[in-house]
């Protein structure tokens, strides 16, 4: 296979205007938390409607300091979908609580809201509901479990910068929120992240627990104000944004309408070819949200195919199209079967999707002849494997 005709799982797309406003920044001799952070934080702010935007270098970095924040014990509880990127449960972990699994929806492999109450015991504490593949999560349903359990709810929106649920837009719908701006996502800052919230009492701790816990970043310490000291209130974390990956920031979101509409023109065509399929089912789209569409989920019925999973990632690498999986359910993996017996839980959704999705390639820089090549490839070889 000729190197030039592979194509890849996904290709960032930036412009002259994200590469000049880098250099700006690299001229100006303020390359970390500064003036472009600030900017950014103001438009993602606007962007999303909530009252705090704070820049990070990840969205684990938000998810992390959500939980840091509150005034939980060791051993707390915190209830999260077992389909989802390890970091939503890694911070979990760091924080010294105990994740506690809830099965997905077998259609949208969103956390299931009607599955939340049997896991709830006296020490939970917080829900964190992933926004999986950018279809939001029944906030209303999980909003009620929360209310009447008087628990905290974190969003994980690092699939979500631009979805909506019943018009509102996520990362405004708990008490906090994170998105990720890593190189595969809607828009990039090649690292970095966002953390929302309308609390600002929150933000204000999360302003000073991004960096190390100080009173004051290094912008204000040595502006044109003056001299000033800091002082240490907590023993914080390295979690903030650089103006460099700011600077890329700015520019993306201009943008993340305009490549909305590209992804969502591309996921039409694929839930057009696929759906005429019966040994593969596009996930569902619940009439409540306007979805990000960040990644383009298939799953396989194995069934009525004579191939397995991996066999099909490999049949579609082998012919020239970059595969991922979103993702392999977290129960089963080997630390969180040994440290939690999680694998002892019924999470049935969740071990039946984990060898059967994949992911097809779905960004705007692929064009129109890149989906029908993506959607023959895939059809021809399901076709071939038809049991």
């Amino acid at each position: 296979m000729n190197a030039d005709s592979y194509l890849p799982y996904h290709q960032s797309w930036l412009e002259d205007d994200e590469i000049n406003e880098v250099v700006d920044t690299l001229k100006s001799g303020w390359l970390t938390t500064g003036p472009k952070t600030k900017s950014f934080e103001e438009a993602f702010k606007n962007y999303i409607g909530s009252k705090h935007a704070i820049g990070l270098n990840s969205c684990t970095a938000g998810l992390h300091m959500s939980l840091a924040v509150q005034e939980f014990e060791p051993g707390d509880e915190v209830l999260v979908p077992p389909i989802t990127f390890p970091a939503t449960v890694n911070v979990v972990v760091h924080q010294n609580l105990k994740p506690v699994f809830v099965d997905v929806e077998p259609d949208t492999l969103n956390l299931d809201a009607t599955k939340l109450e049997e896991k709830i015991s006296p020490r939970t504490r917080a829900i964190i509901p992933v926004h999986f593949a950018g279809h939001a999560c029944d906030m209303d349903a999980i909003d009620a479990v929360a209310q009447k359990h008087k628990l905290c709810v974190i969003e994980d929106a690092a699939h979500a910068i631009e979805t909506r649920y019943k018009g509102r837009k996520v990362g405004t719908l708990g008490s906090l929120a994170s998105f990720s701006f890593y190189a595969t996502k809607n828009i990039t800052t090649g690292e970095g992240g966002m953390l929302t919230t309308d609390d600002d009492d929150l933000a204000e701790k999360i302003r000073v627990m991004r960096l190390h816990g100080l009173s004051r970043d290094a912008w204000k310490r040595y502006g044109k104000s003056g001299f000033a000291h800091w002082q240490l209130h907590a023993p914080g974390f390295k979690y903030n944004m650089s103006d460099i990956n700011a600077s890329l920031g700015i520019h993306q979101l201009k943008k993340v309408d305009r490549f909305l509409e590209i992804r969502k023109r591309y996921a039409a065509r694929y839930n057009e070819a696929f759906g005429e399929l019966e040994e593969v089912e596009p996930l569902a789209v619940r009439d409540y949200t306007d979805p990000a569409y960040h990644i383009y989920v298939l799953i396989l019925k194995l069934e009525r195919l004579t191939l397995t999973r991996d066999e099909f990632l490999n049949a579609m690498q082998e012919a020239g199209i970059g595969m991922a999986v979103h993702f392999t359910s977290l129960h089963l993996q080997p630390y969180f079967k040994e440290r939690f017996n999680s694998h002892i839980e019924p999470l049935p959704n969740a071990a039946h999707c984990s060898n059967r999705i994949v992911s097809l390639p779905l960004y705007p820089k692929m064009t129109p002849a890149d989906v029908e090549r993506v959607i023959s490839t895939a059809t021809a070889l399901i076709k071939k494997h038809r049991a």
